[in-house]
């Protein structure tokens, strides 16, 4: 592999840890620094392995330079505060000059406090995902742009002001202790959970799976899941969520790109490892005396790979989305009800619950409506096709709402 390809590959697997560890060490005074040098660490890389060729061990070379890099930029930290401005010469130095820990071990547990210090309630929520995918995800800043579907300005801005917040409260980098784990778990599931969600309801570049997206929410929970004290069941839970929709993903789109509908899926294209790891980890949450809506949702997509389409499917589904409707409303699990009611008791009585719920901005109520009405009132399943595709964003949702107007 040419230092063209590998680049980009370890830029997105290493950067993070890189950063994790470098400003675990500085503080969240200087993120910027952290970044500063991880980025310049791999401008080096590039220059050098272009004339050099590959090192033996690419990712440990990138260890050694960056501590050097750090290194470097603490001595000429102590050497002005020592020797070019003596004024300050009593005050503590910002930083010690120590070893820079970029052992496994260290790497690890770096990025689990970054975790923390990154989900903080004290930003909003956009914040934690974008500084999440930038930091803890190496995205870069032009696909975190595609992502929220905005621009690089935007973003720019967003994540400065976050790192500004950050700092001013002087959010520390750690893992909570034992009494705070559980409140201080909730936003970090949560970005996770909505990292997956978009990467699994992209309406980025047209694209309706962003896969790069949802295997690194599900790698973020494996490092919670994997530590002692973060091994919690609604941890454990979201995780099972995410393998069980994560092993339909070659399903969900065709051959042409264009995205296939549940009950259209080719069963044979399910993952059933990927099935069966979320039924060992759903087992995993089931301790405890709590259940979190993850439990709920993910026991909800449990019985979506269960491929028998049978009457007991889907009132023990119909039954949950209740439970989780009661637990935590969002107009989304509301529509996915409806359409399991309509298995349960007939599209006719799902018709009404539907219309109920009147959300005229929502793309997928009318085009739920529209598969209810087809069949019973063709020219009533039109007008909400063609609503539905008056509000559709991406080319593939158009694509596919125009093929059931068509088929009408």
């Amino acid at each position: 592999m040419e230092h063209k390809e590998i680049i980009p590959h370890l830029f997105r697997t290493e950067y993070r840890k890189i950063v994790s560890v470098l400003c675990r060490h500085f503080g969240f005074d200087q993120i910027e620094t952290a970044e500063d040098l991880t980025s310049d660490t791999f401008v080096t890389a590039a220059q050098t392995w272009g004339i050099k060729g590959l090192p033996p061990n690419p990712t440990a070379w990138l260890y050694s330079v960056a501590k050097n890099k750090a290194k470097n930029y603490l001595q000429r930290n102590i050497l002005f505060e020592s020797k070019i401005s003596p004024e300050i010469q009593s005050a503590s130095p910002q930083f010690e000059l120590t070893e820079i820990d970029l052992s496994p071990q260290n790497i690890n547990d770096s990025q689990l406090q970054m975790m923390f210090a990154i989900c903080h309630p004290v930003i909003t929520p956009e914040a934690q995902i974008g500084l999440s995918l930038r930091i803890l995800c190496g995205f870069g800043i032009d696909e975190i742009a595609d992502a929220f579907l905005s621009n690089k300005e935007t973003i720019n801005k967003r994540l400065y002001r976050a790192k500004e917040k950050l700092r001013d409260e002087k959010i520390s980098i750690a893992i909570p202790n034992e009494q705070e784990i559980d409140q201080r778990l909730a936003p970090v599931l949560t970005t996770i959970y909505l990292l997956f969600n978009e990467g699994y309801y992209s309406e980025s570049t047209n694209k309706i799976l962003r896969k790069d997206l949802c295997l690194e929410a599900m790698r973020l929970c494996t490092m919670l899941v994997e530590n002692k004290q973060t091994n919690k069941p609604a941890v454990n839970a979201l995780l099972a969520l995410m393998c069980f929709h994560a092993s339909r993903f070659e399903a969900r789109i065709d051959k042409n790109g264009e995205s296939v509908l549940y009950d259209e899926q080719d069963t044979a294209l399910w993952d059933p490892e990927l099935i069966s790891k979320g039924a060992y980890f759903l087992n995993c949450a089931a301790s405890g005396t709590q259940i979190s809506k993850y439990h709920l949702e993910a026991t909800i997509a449990f019985w979506r790979t269960q491929k028998p389409d049978t009457p007991q499917k889907w009132e023990a589904v119909l039954d949950l989305y209740d439970k989780l409707l009661a637990m935590a409303y969002t107009p989304i699990a509301a529509l996915n009800r409806v359409y399991v009611l309509s298995k349960v008791a007939g599209k006719e009585t799902a018709i009404v619950e539907a219309e109920q719920l009147n959300l005229i901005g929502n793309q997928f109520y009318f085009t739920l409506l529209g598969d209810l009405y087809t069949g019973i009132d063709e020219e009533q399943a039109v007008i909400n096709f063609k609503q539905a595709l008056s509000l559709a964003k991406s080319d593939m949702d158009k694509q596919v709402i125009q093929r059931k107007i068509d088929n009408i």
